[in-house]
């Protein structure tokens, strides 16, 4: 009696490896993509709940504590600090030590990989019939500090935050109540949707 061992043959093993590369080459870009999403929705949020808390510390301190976004070659870096003269947050008072930071200087993509603030090209406006975006993600007026007062109110404006491989998303702040609302643009329907 002769036992033959099972194998394969070579046609059998370039057909499966021929398999898993196809099915590889599908399957990769939409992961990826889920996971940029994941990612800069994580960032979205982060920022959202520190303006909340920055929000909150105005009002527990009854003094104004803005935050402050500044660009540089690598980017945005962004800090809160706190009114040191009772004059509102202001550049100079921030240079000066006046306006003390809360916290440290903090940049997104140091926390999340891939994320940065910034506008997608042709990114629609966020209200029907409002002005598109442009090209400044900071939009906060004027201004580069978005200040929350000690009665809750807040300067006014939108931050936008994209992914590397093209997540969109948005965070408005109200001035009358100084609430925060995360918006995500949704590329497939071409249009803003709630986070």
């Amino acid at each position: 009696m002769v036992l033959t061992s099972p194998g394969y043959t070579l046609v059998e093993l370039l057909f499966v490896i021929s398999l898993t590369v196809v099915l590889s080459a599908v399957a990769v870009p939409p992961v990826l993509a889920e996971v940029d999403r994941a990612r800069a929705g994580g960032a979205v949020r982060y920022l959202a709940t520190r303006l909340q808390q920055a929000r909150m510390e105005a009002i527990t301190r009854a003094t104004d504590v803005g935050w402050q976004f500044v660009t540089d070659r690598n980017g945005f870096s962004y800090g809160a600090y706190l009114d040191g003269n009772s004059n509102g947050i202001r550049t100079r008072d921030i240079a000066a030590g006046t306006d003390r930071l809360l916290g440290a200087i903090e940049r997104l993509a140091d926390r999340f990989p891939g994320v940065e603030f910034g506008i997608a090209p042709d990114l629609p406006p966020i209200d029907a019939g409002g002005a598109r975006p442009g090209t400044d993600p900071i939009s906060l007026g004027v201004s580069n500090i978005l200040t929350f007062s000690a009665l809750g109110t807040s300067s006014s404006g939108t931050v936008y935050l994209r992914g590397r491989r093209g997540a969109q998303y948005a965070i408005r702040v109200f001035g009358e109540t100084g609430r925060v609302r995360v918006l995500r643009f949704d590329a497939r329907l071409q249009q803003w949707r709630p986070a």
